[in-house]
């Protein structure tokens, strides 16, 4: 995208356009926590009822963290963004939100929002109903000791953030660029599949949890089937779940190899539904995971810091949801997984790996199932 683009291109600023959900919940420095989630102790900056939607404007990490300047208006100036395509939230949280840069991970997270009832034991279920770029760029980002190849890459000494823009396709879409060399033309196209890196519920006791690690509370799962459509089912570990979300991505792989997707600011609209403990155990036995379901997939989900160990734990969890949902037999459920089900890598770079299945619901159209009362 060139200057003029970029210049013709608007920004989605907080309290701006359309908002979808029955309640808004904007980015500031009153409302995230930036690179801790939240726990038990904290208060919520929302409460809702189950069922609820809510419309929450996200703010993405890059262009705010100390290697980029630790201001974006700057940061992003620097690739021909001009000031009023740069998001005023993003702005005062670089500058007001309190960050251990030592101490605490990189991501901007809003929340918690409590869920009026929501018991431990229960599933919160996080579906996702929209999500809308704030903004018509994004950034890629590898860091020395982090990504795949820590050690290896980045090549030089300084850390390597990508810039990257977004452009609309003659029919509608829309890609972020990427040139095949430094300061070459953009050719390389990047369909955009928005989600949040991050949904998760607070942890018990009166400790924030580092940004970076996943597990059990959910957290940073960079789980890219979690589009608009779909739903994750988290296992409630306090009262009223204190749910956020925050990490937006406009796109990523499955491994996210370089440490980050592109990293980009996002309007989500979610609905919030509590599936209480009696139906979450019929409907899916007792996942110990994050589960999505998706328009296809029942997809459960393994976490570890070693990666065959997360693919171990991810078969498990599998295993139990076919012999909980639909009553099948261990040693054919785990036939069916072996010839009929793709384990894939979500993520390697979070200190603690995670892996997904995806089940085809389609496979199961002829088998009833308990109805978890969650609408598509």
């Amino acid at each position: 995208m060139t200057t003029q683009a970029l210049a013709a291109a608007t920004a989605l600023q907080s309290g701006a356009g359309t908002v979808p959900g029955d309640h808004y919940l904007p980015s500031s420095p009153a409302t995230v926590l930036w690179g801790r989630l939240p726990c038990a102790a904290d208060v919520p900056v929302l409460v809702v009822e189950p069922g609820a939607t809510v419309t929450i404007d996200t703010v993405s990490h890059e262009g705010l963290l100390p290697d980029q300047g630790g201001d974006p208006v700057t940061y992003f100036g620097s690739h021909g963004v001009p000031r009023e395509l740069v998001l005023d939230d993003a702005v005062e949280i670089a500058a007001h939100a309190p960050r251990d840069a030592a101490a605490d991970g990189p991501h901007v997270v809003t929340g918690p929002i409590a869920v009026a009832g929501a018991r431990p034991g229960d599933l919160l279920a996080v579906t996702v109903l929209d999500a809308t770029p704030r903004v018509p760029y994004g950034v890629v980002s590898n860091r020395h000791g982090r990504g795949a190849l820590p050690g290896e890459l980045p090549r030089g000494p300084q850390d390597v953030s990508v810039f990257t823009p977004v452009r609309e396709r003659a029919d509608g879409t829309l890609v972020g660029v990427l040139p095949l060399v430094d300061d070459g033309e953009p050719v390389v196209e990047l369909p955009l599949a928005p989600f949040p890196g991050i949904v998760g519920v607070a942890v018990p006791g009166d400790e924030r949890p580092h940004s970076v690690p996943p597990g059990r509370h959910g957290g940073n799962i960079d789980i890219n089937l979690l589009t608009a459509g779909s739903t994750v089912y988290l296992p409630v570990q306090v009262d009223d779940a204190l749910v956020y979300v925050g990490d937006p991505h406009f796109a990523q792989g499955d491994g996210e190899v370089a440490l980050t997707a592109l990293e980009a600011s996002l309007r989500l609209t979610v609905r919030l539904d509590v599936v209480p403990r009696e139906l979450a155990v019929a409907a899916y036995g007792s996942p110990r995971y994050p589960l999505l379901r998706t328009p296809e997939h029942l997809v459960p989900t393994g976490q570890d810091a070693d990666l065959g160990e997360a693919l171990r734990e991810c078969v498990r969890e599998a295993l139990a949801l076919l012999q909980a949902r639909y009553g099948m037999a261990e040693h054919l459920a785990y036939a069916y997984l072996s010839a009929g089900t793709n384990f894939d890598v979500s993520q390697v770079v979070d200190q603690v790996c995670g892996a997904h299945a995806r089940i085809r619901l389609a496979d199961f159209a002829a088998v009833d199932a308990v109805d978890d009362g969650v609408a598509p």
